[in-house]
């Protein structure tokens, strides 16, 4: 509903028209009171891949395809993953399970996504825009597309079953029907007779429909574990399938009917992608989750297993596509090293990752005595270095043994001492600005470090918060640690921040919102009134005026308080990215503002005296 003008935003609206006329000033530059983008973007080739969860190649054009990832949405390449590009145009969110090419019009793409269900491309990816009416389950695990009748497609989801539109995504219905396992992890249809699928499930097995989705019914006999996270169909003769488990893979011959394990020579038995040459069925590849694992080929119809994965740094295989054209062309997707190709069957793989970017960035700090230095930590890069306010970053990692790093700490009066907390590491620490890292976790009990926080006044006092363990405080440079959490109910604490003026006073945000210590962690209050109830990520306190403060929320973007905490209002012109991990402000211009995001890397915001026209757009908008 379009919000209407109030009577005194009317008068406001006058006020401002006449002081406009005579007002010689205009329109306010970028960055003035508008949060802009200004990167880091860094290649996966530095910060990993993370999990990609998906391959789909053009059946028209092998040179294309896309890979999706949780957290980065969708990416496109045009030249065989030499060069990887983002495709989230109207996607809501980046979170993407799976996707799917229309065998027809390859042009029209369908992407499944965590918690937003089924987005549409007919632009090969250019712009989406969701179809989910009657889709009243939205966390879609899988999608497939009837071949023989490209307008029909099917969804499965995470505790809702299946879903089958037959009109490209305008509608969807539950078909359900004898459907015990709802949690759908993958599903395949019968390329002979289309009305023939079948719905691999978490903790039901496989379940079969003849009619189209009309009545399922298990297929189970022989299948000794049901935890099923893949199926694929052998393309010349359907009647074999194979079932890919938590425990190893299953072989059926008579669609379905019965299986049988088939797991000779496999190291890792749990399966999480299959893929069939189309050209010679008998040649198989099944990628594997965790240690011993990687890529496995058979040539015997998975009668043997060999493990080819030479050039394969990762041992953990979300998803395998094979080129229809050249089969011995294959891509595998991994969880942390993104995407990597063959072009000999698997004989030797190399990275394909040029564009596929990272800027997860969870903590941001600034040199206080050169400020045009920064440091940004990141997931699964570790910490990156500026020299120039962010224009060139570089990775300084030595001795950081684990690059998930989720805070970042600066001695105010030593700027070379800098703390890093990392996740499932605990705490380390740098004497010569990130140059190299040591281990500082005496005392430390819970080693998921996701906030740290160092006194001004007296640097050896630092807090660290924690992923359940709530605030630890050491008075000794990290030397050692305990615990202060008296009346801190929320113990899922994500950013922890000190006034400057009077370093007894200091600020959580937590999973339960921002909580308050006045005498040094002794004690804590929730302060929370006008917040969204959401996670708060990050806090900033403006130096000059400590009872401003800031806070960056989970989806929210950031909210601003300039009374301690007492009260809370949104602080978002221009802030595309709204989930914000990271929040620091310049010591020397307080006025200058930095947000890390999710996906959209860092912006900035430079706050001056609002300009009228900025001021009247917000009023006309009823904001």
């Amino acid at each position: 509903m379009r919000r209407t003008t109030t009577t005194l935003q009317k008068i406001l609206l006058i006020i401002l028209l006449v002081l406009l006329c005579i007002s010689p000033t205009g329109v306010v530059s970028a960055g003035n009171n508008i949060w802009t983008s200004n990167g880091p973007t860094v290649s996966v080739d530095i910060l990993a891949g993370r999990a990609v969860y998906a391959l789909a190649i053009d059946p028209v054009m092998p040179t294309i395809l896309y890979a999706v990832t949780v957290g980065y949405g969708v990416f496109k390449s045009t030249d065989g993953g030499g060069i990887w590009s983002a495709l989230n145009p109207g996607l809501t969110n980046t979170d993407v399970n799976v996707l799917a090419i229309d065998p027809v019009t390859p042009t029209t793409l369908y992407a499944g996504l965590y918690s937003d269900g089924v987005f549409k491309s007919t632009d090969r990816g250019g712009n989406w825009s969701a179809v989910n009416a009657g889709l009243t389950n939205t966390d879609v695990n899988v999608l497939a597309i009837d071949p023989a009748m490209s307008t029909t497609l099917y969804a499965g989801t995470y505790l809702g079953g299946v879903f089958k539109s037959t009109n490209s995504g305008g509608n969807w219905n539950a078909i359900n029907t004898g459907l015990t396992g709802t949690n759908v992890t993958d599903l395949a249809i019968d390329p002979a007779s289309s009305a023939s699928l079948y719905a691999g499930t978490k903790g039901g097995g496989v379940f079969k429909s003849t009619n189209g989705g009309g009545n399922w019914s298990a297929v189970n006999t022989g299948l000794t574990n049901t935890d099923v996270w893949t199926l694929a169909i052998d393309p010349m003769t359907p009647a074999t399938l194979y079932a890919g488990t938590e425990v190893g893979l299953f072989k059926s011959t008579n669609s379905g009917g019965s299986w049988s394990a088939i797991n000779t020579g496999l190291t890792n038995t749990r399966i999480y992608a299959l893929a069939i040459d189309p050209v010679t069925p008998a040649t198989l590849y099944a990628g594997t989750y965790g240690d011993g694992g990687g890529v496995f080929k058979s040539t015997n119809g998975a009668g043997n297993w060999s493990a080819v994965n030479a050039g394969l740094i990762n041992p953990t295989v979300n998803t395998l596509a094979i080129d229809p054209a050249t089969p011995t062309t294959l891509y595998s997707g991994t969880v942390g090293d993104g995407i990597f190709k063959s072009i000999n069957g698997g004989g030797a793989w190399s990275a394909v990752n040029t564009g596929l970017t990272n800027t997860d960035v969870y903590a941001i700090t600034i040199d206080p005595m050169t400020p045009a230095t920064l440091y940004a930590g990141t997931y699964g890069g570790g910490v990156f270095k500026s020299i120039n306010s962010g224009g060139t970053w570089s990775a300084v990692n030595t001795g950081l043994t684990n690059t998930d790093v989720y805070a970042l700490a600066i001695n105010p009066v030593t700027p070379t001492t800098l703390y890093s907390g990392t996740y499932g590491d605990g705490i380390f620490k740098s004497i010569n600005g990130g140059g190299a890292w040591s281990a500082v976790n005496t005392g430390l009990t819970n080693t998921d470090v996701l906030a740290l926080a160092i006194d001004p006044v007296t640097p050896a006092t630092l807090y660290a918060g924690t992923d359940g363990g709530g605030v630890f405080k050491s008075t000794n440079s990290g030397g050692n640690w305990s615990a202060v959490n008296t009346g801190l109910t929320g113990t899922y604490v994500y950013v922890l921040t000190i006034d400057p003026a009077m370093p007894t006073t200091l600020y959580a945000g937590t999973l339960w919102g921002v909580f308050k210590s006045t005498n040094g962690g002794g004690n804590w209050t929730a302060v929370n009134t006008g917040l969204p109830d959401t996670y708060v990520y990050a806090l900033a306190i403006d130096p000059a005026t400590p009872t401003t403060l800031y806070a960056g929320l989970n989806q929210s973007g950031v909210f601003k308080s300039t009374n301690g905490g007492g009260n809370w209002s949104a602080f978002n012109i221009g802030l595309t990215n709204t989930t914000v991990y990271a929040l620091a402000i310049d010591p020397e211009t307080p006025t200058s503002l930095y947000a890390g995001t999710v996906g959209g890397g860092v912006y900035s915001i430079q706050q001056t005296v609002m300009d009228f026209q900025i001021y009247l757009s917000l009023i006309l908008s009823g904001q």
